[in-house]
């Protein structure tokens, strides 16, 4: 499998030469950066060329990096008031332009073998990119999706509207800065006879994290002794 990754990364590579930029995965999957500009051109090629053949768009995914490495839940220390939300955070801080990226999983059904792709959208609000459906149909209700819960606008859509949330919906609730508890709540009205919304009547909390703790109980030899 690694030789056949390794051949897929050099065909991709000698193909498009600087438009795409090779990114380390931590589980082994070949992985490319493109520059939105370059989206759609590469994607017709990685599709279109004999020795690529990536012919099916299996999955489309947005992210958003503003508290990219972050870190919260793990801390091996508490405060008087209670836990803390993470004693060590070191948060990366991601640039205006670099933090909306969509990322398209591709299959070659001819040659056996995938690729992930990542570009990342226009800066500003709302975010911006191509759409890829020109290249793979499949991306349509992908798109539509990550509109519905990132706000990224797909240029070329031809029916970008919500498909997951409620008619209505104010707000992306898969933004990083979307506030956990939300913005309103709906509920039956039995006088009025209908559904109505209000605003959202949950207090905000700070949840517990893990707290991670040296405890002679878990000592691995302890732990994985016959009979344990």
């Amino acid at each position: 499998m690694t030789s056949r990754i390794d051949t897929t990364a050099s065909k991709i590579e000698a193909r498009f030469a600087e438009r795409v930029t090779r990114v380390t995965s931590i589980c082994g999957e070949l992985t490319y950066e493109v520059q939105a500009a370059n989206l759609l051109d590469v994607c017709k090629q990685l599709r279109d060329e004999a020795e690529l053949k990536f012919e099916q768009l299996v999955d489309v995914s947005g992210v958003d990096y503003l508290h990219y490495g972050r870190v919260e839940w793990s801390t091996q220390e508490s405060t008087a008031r209670g836990f803390s939300r993470g004693v060590d955070q070191t948060p990366i801080e991601v640039p205006p332009e670099k933090r909306f990226g969509v990322v398209y999983h591709l299959l070659s059904i001819t040659h056996n073998v995938r690729v992930r792709l990542r570009a990342y959208c226009e800066p500003g609000e709302p975010p911006l990119i191509d759409s890829v459906i020109g290249v793979w149909a499949s991306a349509n209700w992908f798109e539509r999706e990550i509109f519905d819960l990132f706000g990224v606008l797909f240029n070329g859509h031809p029916d970008l509207r919500r498909i997951l949330t409620d008619y209505g919906f104010i707000g992306h609730p898969f933004r990083k800065d979307f506030p956990l508890i939300g913005n309103v709540e709906v509920r039956y009205d039995p006088e009025q006879g209908r559904v109505v919304y209000e605003p959202v009547s949950i207090e905000p909390r700070t949840l517990v994290p893990r707290v991670i703790r040296d405890d002679n109980r878990y000592d691995p030899q302890l732990t994985s002794a016959p009979g344990k």
